[in-house]
């Protein structure tokens, strides 16, 4: 008996092993096809069924295998983001931030002029804020295709009236397109983006086709400026030290979510579910009772939709028209 259940036990040990190794190998060969081509994936492949055809996946075949996918491994992490290549226009240049106190310098506060999505015309500004008069917090939500993956963009709101949006985004080069799954590989570098909402925001819904949510959370004044802190130290540190953007661990979620989970700010766990496919996020917020309008939660999200607000506002005025009769607001 004891016999019969230790040999169950090796076999599925072994099972388990070839199928983790199967994984890791689909893995390799799709970092090798990302970085290099077709021909590279096909030669890797080759190598390893050669090696488990002429040994038979014998001790000696399977320590060949494993030091393969090593040799992958420690050339994929060996890869290093560096700030010298030819960006995007829209992620061509990376804020920086000087803090006094209760005040901060941002440079480079994109504020582009777009006619369509490629066509624009580059602005970028320094811009001088009073971290003690930042009142609250509003989230962006945006869709450009599953309802279970979005983009969040969170608006810091000021006492005169102003906003500052904050984006944290794959930083493209030129040529590249999304794709979430090159997220995974190392493809793009992160990027914290400072932006004036009728840029960040409206080339979403006036050019990208996105449908865009805007919400109005309760958070307080204090738990505001500490978050915009925080921004402030990833924006230059991501200067000081170019990061990798990944689409499960480091992307315009990730880093949020540790924050507000790590500070208990509004009641958020990293284990929830909607943290990581983030399309129900604004539900999640809304469980917690972190988002204003005393509504259902339904009818709040039909209306917080702005793209027809955004479409017909004009871009002096396109904070103020989006929030015009906005639950919360």
């Amino acid at each position: 008996m004891v016999v019969r259940v230790r040999t169950r036990l090796l076999k599925a040990a072994r099972i388990l092993s070839f199928a983790a190794l199967g994984l890791v190998t689909l893995w390799a060969a799709s970092a090798l096809f990302f970085d290099f081509s077709v021909v590279s994936v096909v030669l890797f492949l080759a190598w390893v069924l050669a090696v488990l055809t002429v040994t038979k996946v014998n001790r000696k075949g399977l320590f060949i295998w494993i030091a393969s996918l090593l040799a992958v491994m420690l050339w994929w992490f060996s890869l290093k983001p560096s700030a010298a290549r030819p960006w995007q226009p829209d992620v061509a240049r990376l804020a920086s931030a000087e803090i006094h106190g209760s005040r901060a310098t941002l440079a480079n506060v994109r504020n582009f002029d777009y006619q369509s999505e490629s066509s624009l015309t580059p602005r970028w500004e320094t811009r001088a804020v009073d971290i003690d008069s930042i009142r609250g917090i509003d989230l962006f939500v945006s869709y450009w295709g599953s309802p279970w993956i979005a983009h969040a963009i969170v608006s810091f709101a000021f006492t005169d009236g102003t906003y500052l949006a904050m984006s944290i985004e794959a930083r493209k080069s030129v040529g590249q397109e999304y794709s979430a799954i090159r997220g995974f590989y190392r493809q793009y570098q992160i990027i914290y983006v400072a932006a004036e909402e009728r840029d960040i925001v409206r080339v979403r819904t006036n050019f990208r086709g996105e449908d865009v949510y805007l919400y109005h959370t309760l958070t307080t004044p204090a738990d505001a400026q500490a978050l915009f802190r925080q921004y402030l130290a990833w924006i230059n540190e991501a200067l000081a030290h170019p990061q990798w953007y990944n689409a499960l661990t480091n992307n315009c979620v990730s880093q949020i979510i540790a924050y507000l989970a790590r500070n208990k700010v509004g009641g958020v766990s990293r284990w929830d579910w909607r943290t990581v496919l983030n399309g129900p996020g604004d539900r999640m917020l809304y469980d917690l009772g972190d988002l204003a309008g005393g509504l259902p939660f339904p009818e709040l999200k039909q209306r917080a939709l702005i793209n027809e607000a955004a479409k017909q506002a004009s871009p002096d005025d396109f904070s103020a028209a989006i929030r015009r009769n906005r639950p919360g607001f």
